[in-house]
Formats: structure tokens, sequence, C-alpha cells
């Protein structure tokens, strides 16, 4: 009888482990956080919350990854769009990394004037995932160039949670 307990054990300790090395990766992963900018150039920065959706059309090959933040700073709100085209690896089971660029856009109000420009973006993105993969959280350090004249640079850090959609 005890035998029949410690397999029993064994089966029911294995099961949900087994579960997990075998999720499907989700149709979509939510990233909600906060996000800082500061202007190589100009020497300003700017705080705001941050907002993106990425999916995975090539598993461990490509992501695909649409964010929007708006940055905050003393008289003007800087709307800031991206569309990152992301090379992943899974470094462990609870780590992966991704590097990626691609375009921005950038919708700036001051006072009473708008701007618009555009420019490009590199992004490495480190996503946690301590358990499961439903729940996670991530850090992404950036670079922007902008196309426009003056040719501003930034780095910018984004952080926070990460959910996953089945």
């Amino acid at each position: 009888m005890k035998l029949w307990g410690l397999c029993a054990c064994v089966i029911g300790l294995s099961l949900p482990g087994a579960a997990l090395a075998q999720e499907e990766e989700p149709s979509a992963i939510i990233e909600i956080g906060g996000a800082g900018e500061w202007g190589l150039k100009s020497g300003g920065s700017a705080y705001g919350p941050n907002l993106a959706a990425e999916t995975t059309p090539i598993p461990d090959w490509l992501e695909l990854e649409a964010g929007v933040t708006p940055f905050f700073s003393r008289g003007q709100t800087e709307w800031d769009t991206d569309f990152l085209f992301k090379k992943p690896w899974t470094l462990t089971d609870t780590v992966e990394v991704m590097a990626g660029v691609g375009p921005e856009w950038a919708h700036t109000v001051s006072r009473s004037q708008t701007a618009d420009s555009f420019g490009a973006e590199a992004a490495l993105d480190f996503m946690f995932w301590p358990v499961g993969r439903r729940i996670g959280f991530y850090v992404e350090p950036s670079y922007g160039y902008d196309f426009d004249t003056g040719h501003e640079q930034s780095l910018s850090v984004s952080a926070g949670i990460l959910i996953a959609i089945p």
C-alpha cells in the first residue's frame, strides 16, 4: 500500500510540470507598464504609460509587436507608436530575450502646435515568466532615431506586466 501511495504522489507531482512544459504558444501577449525616454541631443526626459501587444507568426523566428506610449514632459505630450519585428531566443523555461527593429511614428503636441515625425527603433526585450506562461514581467530598453530635421536620438526603457492571451 505504501508503494501505491508513493507512485501516486510521484505521478501527481510530475503532471503539473509536464503540463507547463507542453504549453502552447499564446495567440498574443499584452504588455502593460510604464516607460521613460531620454533625448541624447536635447537632453530632455519624459515619462508615461506603455501598452503593447505582440504575436508570434513564426515560432522561434519572428514575433511582431505594436505599441503606443504617451510621453509627458513640461508643456508637451509625445505619442510614440512603433511596430517591431523581433527575433526571439528562449534561454530557459522562464526567461526569453528578443532583439527587434522597426518603424516608429511620433505625434507631438506642444501647447497649441502639433508635429509628426517618422523614425526607426531598435529594442531588446527581456521577458520573465516566473509561474508558467500566463503572467510575467518584462524590461525593454530601446534606442530611437528620428528621420525628421534635427535627427533626434533617444534612449528609453519600458517595464511592466505580461499577460498571455490563449
